[in-house]
């Protein structure tokens, strides 16, 4: 499959190159600057990217282009320091400019070319340093205000530089930049699609397992649940899942998965019942880390003895996906490795080794989610709101009972219900992630005449891209209205609910 690779210099928009190349429908891998020039060129790339970055490139030792780049004559595109170092490589210079460009600016194309079909352009800038003088052979494609040079080429090797971000919403026409450059100009066939992932993704696990056993641990999220059925979609029987209900769960959620995964994709399931384990193990506690670490050992217990007696598979299917490989400075490909107690599946000890299954490594989360379609997954699995591995632990603030469990459920489906009656949640959704918290503290109300004192919910909703940063989603009042109304009446043991108003930073998107 044709693809292409994106040299990430420090950039905090690099894995959004990727994805809207993605987007594109042409597969690509995001790299660090410096990885080995066999682990890039394993790729066969038909063209690079080259990130922004924090850096200037005239600094001592600053982030360099590697000579198998420029050496390959692939077609090249440099984005804002990876314009600057294109140019810096090649006899070009850099230096500060007198005025930094950041935020929104207009773009005027001066030069016919095929990376920037349109006269003007509103894009995002962000830099301070600017191109002062053109290497050999370039020639200028696009100015700003502040930039002279806001876009370079050398069309006849093919080296494209861009000043500004094409990867980021607030270019208009970035996407289309991104994928002129992918197809048009590298000539990468647009074949990443969900049928062809899930084709290449069998194959692989077949080849990996043969016809030993696999193992998933499957917790109702969107990740575990596509990773599990693309196995068995791969070696079928050889496959048996692993579902511990924790009694921590969204309300329907574990007979949901339970039907979905068992019945109509024909998995063989193993549910194991281990609610009034975890309530006990968490009676009196109210300290959040310790909950987390609670959760995390009562899980890897219970997994650990159900392996036994499963015989140990050998391999572990686990629902890694990309942003987790770039986070960790993609490591090898395929590599194998042992279970880190960050991963999905609630942490192993240490002792636990397993060869990995991971089918959906080299995918982001939209992909993920295409692919879960494409394999037949309900629409509530496959747009499930995202869920923290300890549960409602971290969400039920306090003290963990089953009433107040039960509580917390109730509220948070009244929540989810009236979003999605109201267009807001599901494929196409503004939001990124909505729930409800129920915390320790209690207020007077007054219902039916009758002074009460109760407990308090609040609700979180959030947009966001990547998670990093959040903004509060501005709901309509009419929505919250409806929550809030149906929450106090139907809920019993809560007077109040209130609205979170935080962005990330300052706080985090969950509670605790």
């Amino acid at each position: 499959m044709d693809a292409i690779a994106i040299l990430d210099f420090g950039s905090q928009y690099a894995q959004l190159i990727a994805r809207r190349v993605r987007e594109a429908q042409v597969y690509c891998e995001l790299f660090p600057w410096d990885a080995p020039a066999e682990q890039v060129l394993a790729l066969q790339p038909k063209g690079f990217i080259l990130s922004g970055g924090p850096r200037s490139v005239y600094e001592p030792n600053a982030p360099f282009i590697p000579p198998y780049v420029l050496e390959s004559g692939r077609p090249i595109l440099g984005i804002c320091y990876g314009m600057q170092a294109l140019a810096h490589a090649l006899g070009g210079q850099v230096d500060a400019s007198a005025a930094r460009e950041y935020g929104m600016a207009e773009v005027e194309t001066i030069s016919p070319n095929p990376l920037l079909t349109e006269p003007r352009l509103t894009v995002w800038m962000s830099h301070g340093d600017r191109i002062t003088r053109l290497p050999a052979g370039f020639h200028v494609l696009a100015r700003s205000a502040n930039s002279p040079i806001a876009a370079m080429a050398d069309l006849e090797r093919r080296y494209f530089g861009v000043q500004f971000h094409p990867e980021v919403q607030h270019t208009r026409g970035g996407r289309e930049i991104l994928r002129r450059f992918a197809v048009e100009i590298c000539g990468a066939r647009p074949e990443w699609t969900p049928a062809s992932i899930i084709e290449e993704s069998i194959q692989r696990v077949r080849r990996q397992v043969g016809s030993e056993r696999v193992l998933a641990a499957v917790s109702g999220g969107v990740d575990s649940s596509v990773a599990a059925t693309l196995v068995h979609r791969a070696v079928g029987d050889q496959l048996v899942a692993l579902f511990v209900d924790t009694g921590l769960l969204r309300l329907g959620e574990a007979e949901q998965v339970i039907r979905t995964l068992r019945r109509q994709m024909g998995m063989e399931l193993i549910a194991v019942d281990a609610r009034q384990e975890f309530l006990d193990a968490l009676r009196g506690v109210t300290d959040p880390e310790q909950k987390r670490k609670i959760v995390g050992e009562k899980f890897i217990r219970i997994f650990e003895a159900q392996a036994r007696s499963l015989g140990s598979p050998r391999f572990l299917v686990q629902g890694t996906i990309y942003p987790d490989v770039v986070e960790s400075s993609a490591p090898e490909r395929q590599k194998a490795a042992r279970i880190k107690t960050h991963h999905n599946v609630g942490g192993l000890p240490p002792d636990m080794h397993f060869e990995l299954v991971e089918p959906l490594r080299y995918l982001f989360k939209d992909e993920v989610r295409a692919v879960g379609e494409a394999l037949g997954l309900p629409p509530e699995m496959v747009w499930r709101q995202p869920f923290p591995g300890p549960g409602l632990t971290v969400r039920c603030l306090g003290e963990i009972t089953a009433e107040r469990l039960e509580t917390l459920r109730q509220a948070d489906a009244i929540f989810l219900e009236e979003l999605s009656a109201a267009g807001l949640l599901g494929k196409g959704s503004p939001l990124a992630q909505a729930f409800a918290v129920l915390l320790p503290v209690r207020s007077v109300g007054v219902m039916g005449d009758q002074r009460t004192y109760q407990e308090v919910i609040a609700l979180r909703a959030v947009t966001t891209e990547d998670f990093m940063t959040a903004d509060w989603a501005r709901l309509p009042y009419e929505v919250l209205a409806r929550v809030a109304n149906r929450i106090v009446n139907e809920v019993q043991g809560v007077n109040r609910v209130v609205y979170d108003i935080t962005s990330k930073p300052p706080a985090t998107i969950e509670w605790e």
